[in-house]
């Protein structure tokens, strides 16, 4: 298997103006992903998203790359806090989205695991952590537009 990218497709029965909304708003975000989102839609500019609370709680930077509503939405994240995102030190997500069938494929792609000049050792580990991580939130994301009530 290559671990330089990992891809993954969802059909949302929901057309794609709400799917980009739901994957790209912070407020939207954090009901499906992180416990916390906090960035602007606007290119280039510094936020972050975090996992769990206390301890255990892990934090990101997150910076968005392209907001195209409603056909594709780009970010890099995993950077450090206030380093700005760039091929390095980040990794590159995209969700394409396309009207199907009265609904919306999702197609999320992922890169930048080798990039970061890891061992195979830890990008193995990284892409295996992200792909479970992926399968999870997404599985998410169907049920989450359902709850808003939105006629399709």
């Amino acid at each position: 298997m290559e671990l330089g990218t990992l891809e993954r497709e969802i059909f949302i029965a929901a057309e794609p103006d709400v799917v980009f909304a739901v994957v790209s708003d912070p407020e939207h975000v954090r009901r499906w992903w992180p416990d916390e989102a906090a960035y602007e839609l606007v290119p280039g500019a510094p936020g972050h998203i975090a996992f769990g609370d206390g301890d255990g709680r892990k934090v990101a930077g997150f910076s968005v790359v392209e907001a195209l509503a409603p056909r594709s939405f780009s970010f890099r994240w995993t950077q450090e806090v206030g380093e700005p995102a760039e091929v390095g030190n980040s990794m590159l997500v995209t969700f394409e989205l396309v009207a199907r069938d009265g609904g919306t494929l999702l197609r999320l792609t992922e890169t930048g695991f080798r990039e970061r000049g890891w061992s195979e050792a830890v990008v193995a580990e990284t892409h295996a952590d992200h792909s479970r991580g992926w399968d999870f939130f997404l599985s998410r994301l169907p049920g989450y537009v359902a709850s808003l009530g939105v006629e399709v």
